[in-house]
């Protein structure tokens, strides 16, 4: 009578060994970065569709000898990807960067939106932090400023600057974009910046002052005949107290003289960026360049009018000058992004113009008929319209008094009115102040950025490029006849 062992659990000891035998086979290995997982076969056929459901045998990357696949990819990152395979719930890893984790999700067939809700801030987090510095990037922020083959290559002129073929119109142009359009890339652009700001104010200044009464000329309205032939001008004089307004004054002419003097500067400038601009059609497109161009158009087309006589319709035109001051935005970063900022607050600011809308047309009316209700003999409400200037000023908490309820049921309304502008003008505000801080702060982190930084070939270009030793031939032709160390105990050549 024979006798069978059996182990702990009530299985033989072939039994178990026949089922090792049968689950190796259905185990893989998979080499990532060099650290080895392992895991069943059928695990990876979980997500159909993927780099890892489609392994075989016949890839490159299979060792037969080590019964294993090998992938140069990130260790850390592959552990969070097989555990998705083995438990079907991704999870974003807190100590890799987003950018890389979706470039690794990417590699090996996954969507980062397949994430799970608990790690849903993570990836959203990353998100807006590589729009905010795509937006950086288009708002033109030179934090590092642009120096020789990346200068030329912005005018197309990269093959000429290392060929050493540049005229002297290509080398001369650059530099006097620099002056012009990068204030901080030398002392001689940041004088150009001085100057130009000086003649900004002081035009804008020129052109608030030009208006006030006691700075203007009155215009004597005399009484004649005049003829071609014969001019004759009676020496009465309108007896009246001469008002000096715009309709019967003109502004001093020391303000033309200095307005002269600051659109002289404006148009040479316009002219000097224009003509070294890397791309003309950029440069029209650009919102501060049209405002400045049209600008100074205005005050030509003013100095013309003038000779002949100004009408108020076109001096209407010149109110664009005052447009000048987001030429400010060209000369400092913090305002550029301060536009920005509204723009990309532009949700929430719709927002608030929907509910402000909203409440200032619903109170107008409560308003308008609570007024009536009662017998009210000073009521300044005689239509909604009026009600509807009153809802505005009320709800943006101005208070200008001119129009007021006087029904308790009126000042009621305006109560409520008044609480409800306090809160719907105030939800959108930590908004634009987190925006502002997260493109202001970014701003500054890249300003501490080094100036150059090494760059990385990638696989195609090294598998492309012939290697070289240090003394020049290639090592592709010398590699086999080359031994590792040399007899002399020299260290082997260095691969490039």
């Amino acid at each position: 009578m024979s006798i069978r062992r059996r182990n702990n659990n009530g299985t033989s000891p072939s039994t178990a060994f026949g089922q090792t035998v049968m689950d190796s086979e259905y185990r893989i290995i998979l080499n990532v970065g060099g650290v080895r997982h392992e895991t069943y076969k059928h695990t990876l056929k979980k997500i159909p569709a993927t780099r890892l459901s489609r392994l075989t045998t016949s890839l490159a990357n299979y060792d037969p000898v080590l019964n294993e696949y090998f992938f140069d990819r990130h260790p850390g990152v592959f552990a969070q990807i097989l555990n998705y395979y083995r438990t079907g719930k991704l999870h974003y890893p807190l100590d890799v960067c987003g950018p890389l984790f979706e470039e690794e999700l990417k590699y090996w067939g996954l969507d980062s939106n397949e994430c799970e809700p608990c790690c849903w801030m993570t990836l959203s987090g990353t998100r807006d932090t590589q729009d905010v510095l795509k937006t950086l990037d288009e708002l033109d922020i030179e934090v590092d400023q642009t120096e020789g083959p990346e200068l030329y290559k912005r005018f197309g002129w990269e093959d000429d600057y290392h060929n050493d073929s540049l005229s002297a119109w290509q080398r001369l142009k650059p530099r006097i974009w620099r002056l012009f359009d990068e204030p901080n890339s030398s002392r001689y652009a940041q004088f150009i910046a001085a100057i130009s700001v000086f003649f900004l104010i002081t035009a804008i200044i020129v052109f608030c002052l030009k208006t006030h009464p006691g700075l203007r000329i009155p215009e004597l309205q005399l009484f004649g005949n005049f003829s071609r032939n014969h001019r004759s001008i009676s020496s009465r004089i309108q007896p009246a107290q001469i008002n000096i307004d715009k309709q019967n004054s003109r502004p001093h002419p020391t303000f033309m003289y200095i307005e002269t003097i600051c659109n002289i500067w404006f148009t040479i400038e316009i002219l000097a960026r224009f003509a070294s601009c890397p791309c003309r059609i950029e440069y029209l497109r650009a919102p501060v360049n049209i405002i400045d161009i049209v600008a100074t158009l205005t005050f030509y087309i003013d100095l013309l009018s003038s000779m002949f006589g100004a009408t108020a319709d076109l001096e209407f035109f010149s109110i664009i000058r005052i447009m000048r001051l987001f030429k400010l935005t060209h000369h400092n970063s913090g305002l550029k992004i301060l536009m920005h900022t509204f723009r990309a607050s532009a949700k929430e600011l719709m927002l608030l113009v929907f509910f402000l809308v909203l409440g200032v047309v619903v109170f107008a009316s409560l308003v308008y008929y609570a007024e009536r209700v009662e017998s009210n003999v000073d009521n300044q409400f005689v239509s909604i319209p009026v009600g509807l200037w009153w809802a505005i000023v009320t709800m943006t908490t101005i208070g200008y008094g001119d129009i007021t309820p006087h029904t308790y049921l009126g000042r009621l309304i305006g109560s409520v009115c008044a609480l409800a502008g306090v809160l719907t003008i105030a939800l959108p505000v930590p908004v634009i102040v987190s925006n502002f801080a997260m493109f202001y702060s970014h701003t500054q982190a890249r300003s501490k950025m080094p100036k150059k930084r090494r760059g990385v070939l990638s696989i195609d270009q090294v598998k492309n490029a012939p290697f070289r030793n240090s003394n020049g031939p290639t090592l592709r032709k010398n590699m086999e006849h080359t031994p590792l160390v040399s007899n002399n105990h020299t260290p082997p050549h260095t691969l490039i």
